[in-house]
């Protein structure tokens, strides 16, 4: 009896060991990551904010939208005013950009042209001669500005503006006209200049009408007087 108790005692201090030795093998084969073996979050650099794109630029209104239906008047208009500084705004952009659009408001409306001229068909003549010239005028022009123009102003000789009556030049309206505007501007350093050959009225505003030459012998844009410097405006006449 002796004996088998000593046999007990020893299998079961031979199965402990074993369950030690088992537990021992098994906290081995799974150590305890340490400090260097820890992740570290790094923070992410915040995105650089875009740049907002500048905004297209745009032509202003002269008028009102209907101008052209509404009956003529006999007001002289101004040059110090803000529908003359808009005229000034969008024939700048016009030819900067080499795009005649932008001057859109600022030359003579389609409407009234049909309600001044006395002709068979003022509705084609305003398109395909009036409109049309100046597109290829405001192309013209555009090479001589270049690029970083800085416009000084816009010399309006009103001293030689004149009221030109129903009946004259094929006209069952009568306007205001004024010849030989200069628009003198900024290129390198360098005053230059250039003509507005002629501004005609609608209802107390100055419009465009003629750019480069009020008749041409063909299809082609036309400077008129440019020159270094601020140049003369004028002369009078014409309608």
């Amino acid at each position: 009896m002796a004996v088998l108790a000593a046999a007990a005692l020893a299998g079961c201090s031979a199965s402990a060991t074993g369950a030690e030795r088992g537990h021992g093998a098994t906290a081995s084969a799974t150590p305890r990551a340490t400090p260097s073996a820890r992740r570290t979050s790094v923070a992410k650099p915040k995105p650089k904010p875009k740049p907002k794109p500048r905004p297209a630029p745009t032509a202003l209104p002269v008028g009102p939208s209907n101008a052209g239906t509404l009956p003529q008047t006999q007001a002289l208009p101004h040059t110090g005013d803000a529908a003359f500084s808009h005229v000034i705004h969008d024939f700048w952009l016009a030819v900067t950009t080499g795009n005649p659009n932008y001057a859109k408001p600022a030359f003579f409306p389609e409407k009234a042209y049909e309600q001044v001229k006395a002709i068979a068909d003022p509705d084609y003549d305003w398109q395909y001669r009036l409109w049309y010239d100046f597109t290829l005028d405001v192309a013209a022009v555009r090479p001589l500005i270049g690029k970083g123009a800085k416009l000084l102003r816009m010399a309006v000789p009103v001293q030689y503006a004149v009221w030109v009556p129903p009946g004259a030049c094929y006209n069952n309206v009568g306007y205001w006209h004024v010849p030989g505007s200069r628009v003198v501007y900024e290129q390198g350093g360098v005053t230059r200049s250039f003509g507005i050959a002629s501004f005609i009225s609608w209802r107390g505003d100055w419009y465009l009408i003629h750019l480069g030459a009020l008749t041409r012998a063909g299809a082609v844009g036309v400077v008129d007087d440019p020159e270094t410097g601020a140049g003369e405006p004028g002369p009078p006449g014409g309608c």
